[in-house]
């Protein structure tokens, strides 16, 4: 046991489909995402505790959500889009977590499904069973699971979270 950490694991805000030329990587948010962003944005500037770190994923709908929030993020809050997190499962992304650094309270991962709600839901053994339910039935675009962990980040493995909340746009 020692000091509480916070992980905010965020999936991108919905993208648009309209441009059949571009790459799954290269899709832009849809104006529904631009939206949820906001609400988002908003959501966030009520944290009591912001993350220091924020992981984003490559992805032109992962970043162009970072870019949305990020006025509700403290100016020193540390910003690093991963290539690793496209498309990263489980696996990769419970990696991505345990080699956090230990100086970081409050860490943000923003990427995709299923990988981000796989995480969130098996990482979640405690908290409000409902909203634990919620997530594991979907993990919605632009939706937000704040679950605190009473482990170093190296320790840190299935069930060892609490889901302090699940945020979702609507």
């Amino acid at each position: 046991m020692g000091t509480v950490h916070r992980l905010l694991l965020l999936r991108h805000a919905k993208s648009s489909w309209n441009q059949a030329d571009l790459t799954d990587h290269d899709r832009p948010l849809a104006p529904r995402g631009r939206r949820a962003a906001a609400a988002l944005r908003e959501h966030l500037r009520g944290l009591a505790e912001p993350p220091q770190l924020v992981l984003c994923s490559s992805a032109a709908r992962t970043v162009e959500t970072l870019q949305r929030i990020r006025q509700a993020l403290p100016a020193l809050t540390s910003v690093q889009v991963e290539e690793g997190l496209y498309a990263a499962d489980f696996d990769e992304l419970l990696d991505y977590v345990q080699r956090m650094p230990s100086s970081v309270a409050c860490a943000m991962l923003i990427g995709h499904n299923p990988g981000i709600g796989d995480l969130a839901v098996t990482l979640a053994g405690h908290g409000d069973p409902v909203a634990r339910a919620a997530m594991a039935a979907r993990f919605p675009t632009a939706a937000l699971a704040h679950l605190t962990i009473d482990e170093q980040w190296s320790a840190v493995e299935p069930g060892v979270a609490t889901l302090e909340e699940f945020w979702t746009p609507r």
